[in-house]
């Protein structure tokens, strides 16, 4: 069994993205600049995008953030976009989610400018990824793309098995692994909360990619030996034998699959370290359009 390790990894393309921004600089070229709106005081959104700050700042790029008020309007949320969607100095920002619910997230997501658009969910930019153009892929399927190509994983020809049809995770991950490139050209099945005899179709799977939001719902007797497992769910459970009184567990049972599977991602340190890595690439390929 091979560990995926997405913390190694991500740190790795943080080293190359850093070395990438230091030559920026002595050409006098524009230095990449994120910018990260939160709305509200949800506490896991603020931890994670402190932690893209800081990623931020590890590869010397300028960042942005920019915390309102739970009770912002919609139009005034709406307003502070189109102000990033404007300044040159800026070359991608996100919206972090989830936002308050009298706030439209699609009306929001809609309008962040294409061209910002770092965290890949925008129409135009799905699409574009959907037709295999050049475009922002969303960072965590960007991320396990990574994370399998690094790690040499064969996926041409394979039985991909996709947990979850989620429009940030499961919908793109089924198209770009069917897609023509390198990691890609695979026969890809995904499946969700209406699929029957699910345990038939992941008993014959290469490559499982687990997004369902269950913790440890993937089982030993429902993978086949030698498979290939990417966990992408975390989930936080009591443990009273844990210091801070929590665990955190994916959507496998890592213990009992990890003894069948070839290659398999960790929780923590899988597939979450790679998302703000790459991050941080969409963001260096915006200003990559500025500077050249």
């Amino acid at each position: 069994m091979i560990l995926l390790d997405g913390k190694k990894t991500a740190a790795d393309i943080k080293e190359e993205i850093a070395l990438e921004v230091a030559n920026l600089k002595n050409q006098s070229k524009k230095t990449p600049h994120l910018a990260a709106i939160i709305v509200g005081d949800n506490g896991a959104s603020i931890t994670y995008v402190n932690a893209k700050v800081k990623a931020c700042e590890r590869v010397g790029f300028e960042s942005t953030l920019i915390r309102l008020a739970e009770d912002i309007s919609e139009k005034e949320l709406l307003n502070e976009i189109e102000r990033l969607n404007v300044d040159r100095n800026i070359d991608g920002f996100i919206v972090q989610l989830p936002l308050p619910k009298h706030i439209d997230e699609q009306k929001v997501l809609m309008a962040v400018d294409p061209e910002k658009d770092v965290d890949g969910f925008h129409p135009t930019n799905v699409g574009k990824m959907a037709l295999n153009l050049p475009t922002f892929i969303s960072a965590t399927p960007f991320g396990i793309l990574e994370l399998l190509e690094r790690y040499n994983v064969r996926t041409s020809g394979k039985h991909v098995v996709v947990l979850g049809r989620s429009h940030i995770v499961g919908s793109p991950m089924s198209i770009l692994l069917s897609q023509k490139r390198t990691v890609g050209n695979a026969t890809v099945t995904m499946c969700h909360s209406r699929t029957k005899n699910l345990k038939e179709i992941t008993l014959q799977a290469d490559i499982i990619i687990a997004a369902i939001g269950i913790p440890e719902f993937l089982k030993a007797d429902m993978v086949k030996d030698g498979v290939t497992v990417i966990d992408v769910g975390i989930t936080r459970l009591k443990d009273a034998s844990k210091k801070n009184g929590f665990k955190l567990v994916g959507d496998v049972a890592f213990d009992e699959v990890s003894k069948k599977s070839e290659f398999i991602t960790p929780v923590p340190g899988g597939v979450g370290p790679m998302t703000i890595a790459m991050l941080l690439k969409n963001t260096l390929l915006a200003c990559e359009r500025v500077n050249y």
